[in-house]
């Protein structure tokens, strides 16, 4: 009953009208990469039994959560860069706030799963199909999707229970909660208390694990005589690695990293790779360049032929 704000005004990137045309187009393929890149490696998982294994099944998951990921801000995003107005609802700001946060927890547990998954395969191959059946796989991906949804909703919730009363423009191009929280009239000290601790039960913790088991798997490979194994062992763990990096590095630097007063333009574009950039490059990285899904790939394209004759 306190919040005399009703809307919001997100300033962007730039008031530049070429400049926003260049960042429409820009996105827009992107936006699109995005969609069709995910949408693929999901359909191709789905279709091929070859892939019906835990590591794609968690990769299946991790596409999912990149469509909502990137559908959740950029949509919105594309409308103002057209000049379609800045505005958005209280009520449209607090639901790109709560889904933004139930998908990034969500990545982040869902990244330490798929790195345990491939620790077994690694460093236990003969024990694997014992180890990760199916039921703890379900189990693991819903664990993922819950403390998303629960630490992600216990966020929001506090957020938005705050008292705004102006001034009602958001220095970003979504409502992220960092930027949020600066237009609140009453002290957010127990906010970004909330925060850092989340942060660092879902982003240290969960790495800490990661490099655990990377460690013990790059004992195993150490172990490898051959070179096939050494390729093919390289070939999973970096894909894995290098959208741990980018995925983790960047989260911790945005919201455990020192503040200044003249951080925005680097939160929007540290922020712009979560919602756009990661999520079309993660297809590319750890799916279509695995052998399994480019086969799956080139079955799909022989059945459509088929179809088509």
């Amino acid at each position: 009953n306190e919040t005399t704000v009703t809307e919001f005004i997100l300033l962007g990137f730039s008031s530049n009208p070429a400049l926003q045309l260049c960042l429409f187009g820009l996105f827009s393929v992107l936006y699109s990469a995005t969609l069709m890149g995910n949408a693929l490696v999901f359909v191709l998982i789905c279709l091929d039994y070859h892939l019906h294994s835990p590591m794609y099944f968690f990769l299946c998951h991790l596409s999912i959560v990149d469509i909502c990921y990137a559908s959740n801000n950029v949509p919105h995003m594309l409308r103002n860069l057209l000049g379609q107005g800045r505005t958005i609802s209280f009520a449209g700001c607090g639901t790109q706030i709560h889904l933004y946060l139930i998908f990034a927890l969500t990545e982040c547990v869902l990244l330490a799963v798929m790195s345990y998954d491939r620790y077994v395969a690694i460093c236990h191959p003969l024990r694997y199909a014992l180890i990760m059946n199916w039921r703890l796989c379900l189990t693991l991906a819903a664990v993922s999707w819950a403390f998303g949804f629960v630490f992600g909703t216990l966020q929001a919730s506090l957020a938005l229970h705050l008292p705004f009363c102006g001034p009602c423009e958001v220095d970003h191009f979504f409502c992220e909660i960092l930027a949020v929280l600066k237009l609140a009239c009453t002290d957010t000290t127990a906010n970004k208390v909330l925060i850092f601790a989340v942060c660092v039960c879902f982003l240290l913790f969960p790495l800490a694990l990661i490099l655990i088991s990377y460690l013990h798997i790059l004992a195993t490979i150490l172990r490898i005589r051959s070179a096939p194994g050494w390729h093919k062992t390289f070939s999973t763990c970096g894909s894995h690695l290098t959208v741990v990096g980018l995925f983790y590095g960047n989260a911790i630097f945005m919201y455990m990293g020192p503040r200044s007063s003249n951080s925005s333009g680097r939160e929007k574009v540290l922020s712009l790779f979560y919602s756009l950039v990661g999520p079309c490059l993660n297809p590319l990285i750890y799916s279509l360049r695995n052998k399994q899904v480019k086969e799956a790939l080139m079955k799909l394209q022989r059945r459509r032929r088929v179809f088509h004759s």
